[in-house]
């Protein structure tokens, strides 16, 4: 059998010394005090709030004619004075489902009312909005009719 050369690495540990014990006391505190950093709440956007305001019309009832302008209104008695995001967006609901129509945005949600045109879709008794800023609130159903 051919000789196989086995080599051993022999690994000694120093002692440890003062100067070694304070490095690795700096090393910890160091570590420490990242953490401490990054977990604090510096950053500007989390004093940030959600702002949800409740929308005011269209009223449960309304009837909307195809092609009509209708104001949508929502109520900013209490907005905060940080919003996460002031661009609004108006989605139209069918039912229970959020369609891909969207009646207005880009406008600012502090505005309180977005005029908007009302599509020409299958007259019903069903729809209602979604008003988008930071967050989604419905309105109440209303009807559009031919």
């Amino acid at each position: 059998m051919r000789g196989f050369f086995t080599a051993q690495l022999l690994i000694r540990r120093p002692e440890p010394s003062q100067n070694h014990m304070k490095f690795s006391l700096s090393i910890i505190a160091a570590l420490f005090a990242t953490t401490t950093v990054y977990a604090s709440p510096i950053d500007a956007r989390a004093a940030l709030d959600v702002f949800v305001p409740p929308v005011t019309a269209p009223v449960a009832g309304a009837v909307w004619p195809i092609g009509s302008q209708q104001n949508v209104t929502w109520d900013i008695s209490n907005a905060p004075t940080q919003i996460t995001n002031r661009f609004g967006r108006i989605v139209l609901r069918k039912g229970d489902l959020t369609t891909s129509i969207i009646l207005a945005a880009g406008f600012d949600i502090l505005n309180a009312v977005q005029e908007v045109t009302v599509p020409d879709v299958t007259p019903d008794v069903d729809y209602s909005l979604t008003l988008f800023g930071d967050s989604g609130n419905f309105s109440p159903t209303f009807s559009i009719v031919a």
